[in-house]
């Protein structure tokens, strides 16, 4: 039986650490050691995952566990400080989707100025919302790592029961789509915030995976990668489903709420408001045509109005598809 810590109590780290210990010896590890000792106590989560119990057999705690394999569930910026912790321990796979902000650094490049080049590490990504399976709905999942051993062997501890994982050599592809869906899921929010219908949100999630496919072909991502699970497929849920706390960041922004209040209330990281200025900036450096992520990092900044940004994105001058 496999070893696996899960490095984050919040609702991503919560749902797989319970999943995965119906097959594995599973370890929780909260930093909060309050957290820790109520998870324990009421084995439930309330605060990131409310109305589900975690099981028995999970372990919790305050304490860096050791493990076979690392699962770091935290958002982008606590990536660095698990990642140093887990150092000469045992390989480490991250969950999280974006861009460090200020060094716009993506995952697996902050774990290799943490670790070392020779790390084995990798990214777990794809279509998942925590609730549905914390419930145990099906899922399908992509391990991606440059090391295809280790990817083909990580992928098999986390496949298993409703869990399905594929595995995948594309890391940068993987963490690209991961990143950028983030930030059209707020496109898409505001563009159903502002009642702009079916068919603009279909056009905005087709344009918006125009825009991850070019900067991932700047950045050495395969097409079929950024057209899969962790590209088309995550952006398609994160785009319409309920459960998406960047589209409820863009809804909220399209009905007139300040961006520091849709915050303090949201109660979870919304990764693309912060990934939206990395994006901007890269594209500007990369000189990648990204007009709807640039149009939303301009809203996130209050430098355009949302119903602005729109009508900017529609005069834009006529051209060939591609």
């Amino acid at each position: 039986m496999t070893r696996v810590a899960v490095l984050g109590a919040g609702a991503w780290g919560t749902s797989i650490a319970s999943v995965l210990a119906a097959r594995h010896d599973v370890t929780l590890w909260a930093r909060d050691p309050a957290q820790a000792d109520s998870l324990e106590r009421t084995r439930r989560n309330e605060r990131y995952l409310p109305g589900f119990s975690v099981p028995d057999a999970l372990k919790i705690t305050a304490t860096f566990p050791a493990a076979d394999l690392y699962l770091a569930a935290t958002p982008v910026a606590g990536l660095r400080s698990v990642a140093e912790k887990a150092q000469g321990k045992a390989p480490i796979v991250w969950l999280c989707k974006g861009f460090e902000q200020g060094s716009g650094l993506l995952p697996h490049q902050i774990v290799e100025q943490a670790l070392g080049t020779d790390v084995r590490c990798g990214a777990l990504s794809g279509p998942s919302f925590a609730q549905e399976v914390a419930r145990g709905l099906p899922c399908a999942l992509t391990l991606a790592a440059r090391d295809a051993s280790f990817a083909r062997e990580a992928a098999a501890i986390v496949h298993g029961g409703r869990v399905r994982v594929y595995y995948s050599t594309d890391l940068v592809g993987v963490e690209i789509g991961g990143a950028v869906k983030n930030v059209m899921a707020i496109a898409a929010g505001i563009c159903d915030g502002l009642g702009l219908g079916h068919n603009a949100r279909a056009a905005l999630i087709t344009r918006g995976l125009a825009e991850i496919a070019r900067l991932g072909a700047t950045m050495g991502a395969q097409p079929d990668t950024i057209f899969g699970l962790t590209g088309a497929g995550d952006l398609i849920l994160t785009a319409t489903g309920e459960l998406s706390r960047n589209r409820r960041v863009g809804l909220q922004l399209a009905e007139g709420h300040a961006l520091d209040s849709i915050l303090k209330t949201l109660g979870h990281v919304a990764e693309g408001v912060y990934t939206a200025r990395e994006v901007a900036k890269l594209a500007t450096t990369r000189g990648v045509e990204m007009p709807v992520s640039e149009a939303v990092n301009a809203v996130l900044e209050a430098k355009l109005a949302p119903n602005s940004a729109v009508e900017q994105l529609l005069a834009r001058d006529l051209k060939k598809e591609a």
